[in-house]
């Protein structure tokens, strides 16, 4: 209800508890900025350190596996300390600190960000290296590792960006102290890219899909003619290629196959008799 008061203006009448709500709910507006005042500061130990303190520090954490601290340390030193040599090799710690940590994608990043950052810098093979290895090793993780899977069974694109990286530096650094590691595990990446394709032939045999099959398989030939996988994929495109009624090009595959693995299990020609042998499970 509105009232006229003599001075001309005018007010509404209030709830009697008005008051008492309006000081009240001023009292704890009051208590809670008041209350930040009263919280205790954070101290931050790391103030005033030097960029060689912060460095020491954060490796003495790395090599004593306290991976979360040593990446703290290793991006405070690069914030405050941006220029300089401690800021580069710290970027290049915290990708090794992550890999360190199992964080794969984590040490990806960092390795990318420091290649991008410093292409001509003296340690980029190290970066290249440790990218590679990041994706070498990164599995099905903590399954992965109990049920012991073959590479060749795993999503194959961490084993593709793996390869690449290896290769990259094997081709830019021949003479890296990384090389000679790199191409041993391209080696191992090409036979299990090569098992993957064998995998999913295999895979497709089962589904009874011929041409997905021997198309899988002939693209073991075409990319990977120096894996171990070639003798299976021969198989499969032996039997993919006859049950598809192509005599010609299975005894193509099957001639290929008895020249090169004369020994092999699988080139005494297409059996009908009893399970098949890429029914394995």
């Amino acid at each position: 209800m509105l009232k006229q008061r003599s001075s001309g203006f005018t007010t509404f009448n209030r709830a009697p508890g008005f008051k008492r709500a309006l000081g009240s709910a001023l009292l704890a507006a009051a208590l809670t900025l008041g209350g930040c005042g009263l919280l205790p500061e954070v101290k931050d130990e790391t103030a005033g350190w030097s960029a060689q303190k912060l460095y020491t520090e954060a490796k003495d954490n790395l090599n004593e596996g306290n991976y979360d601290r040593a990446v703290k340390l290793f991006e405070t030193l690069e914030s405050r300390y941006p220029f300089g040599r401690y800021a580069q090799q710290a970027q290049l710690e915290v990708a090794y600190a992550y890999y360190k940590d199992n964080e794969p994608i984590s040490a990806i990043a960092a390795c990318d960000r420091f290649i991008k950052l410093h292409p001509n810098h003296p340690n980029v093979d190290y970066a290249y290296y440790l990218k590679g290895l990041a994706n070498f090793n990164d599995d099905l993780g903590l399954l992965g590792n109990l049920v012991d899977q073959d590479m060749s069974e795993r999503d194959p694109k961490a084993a593709r960006d793996a390869f690449l990286a290896f290769k990259e530096l094997s081709t830019r650094f021949p003479d890296s102290k990384y090389a000679a590691d790199s191409t041993a595990r391209m080696k191992y990446l090409v036979n299990a890219l090569a098992g993957n394709e064998v995998h999913v032939a295999k895979y497709y045999l089962k589904r009874e899909a011929w041409v997905a099959a021997a198309n899988r398989a002939k693209e073991v030939l075409k990319t990977y003619p120096e894996a171990p996988a070639l003798e299976e994929a021969l198989a499969i495109m032996v039997v993919a290629y006859d049950k598809l009624k192509l005599t010609d090009l299975r005894d193509d595959a099957q001639r290929v196959l008895t020249l090169n693995f004369p020994n092999s299990k699988y080139a005494k020609g297409v059996s009908t008799e009893g399970k098949a042998w890429y029914r394995f499970w």
